[in-house]
């Protein structure tokens, strides 16, 4: 008898699936990372940390130039897109081809509301760092306790 095993039957249909859609992708020219909702990788891998007065998102980015970068932030709502650009190698046969180029875009939903003016992003050996400032009315606050007598 054969036995069935649910997970190694769900892994080989995802497999199927993305060999699917990267050869919808590669004829239009674009790789299935940079694709939002295709694909089983989010692009770009981020960290994202909070103390009592920041939240601090680190994005990598490498081989991304910084004028190809675009962060957005509505409400409690951040998004980072941009575009990896393909390299120019006409006369190229590739053997092997990981790196993936195009567009992309990424949205997070943060926990608690932003103070949208004093945000500041640095972009740094292909890492993006950004701080985002909670909002005066969202941090902690510590409640004197008066002593009844």
């Amino acid at each position: 008898m054969i036995s069935w095993n649910v997970l190694r039957e769900m892994d080989a249909l995802r497999r199927e699936m993305d060999h699917l859609f990267g050869d919808l992708n590669q004829e239009q020219g674009q790789r299935s990372a940079f694709l939002p909702g295709l694909g089983t990788r989010r692009y770009p891998r981020i960290n994202l940390r909070e103390d009592g007065d920041n939240f601090y998102l680190d994005a990598l980015l490498p081989g991304v130039e910084s004028k190809d970068l675009e962060i957005n932030l509505t409400g409690n709502t951040l998004t980072l897109s941009g575009e990896r650009q393909a390299e120019n190698l006409e006369d190229a046969r590739w053997q092997r081809q990981e790196r993936g180029h195009g567009k992309f875009m990424r949205t997070l939903e943060l926990p608690l509301d932003i103070q949208a003016d004093d945000i500041s992003a640095e972009y740094k050996d292909g890492v993006l760092h950004v701080v985002l400032p909670k909002a005066e009315e969202v941090k902690p606050r510590q409640i004197r306790i008066k002593v009844a007598s």
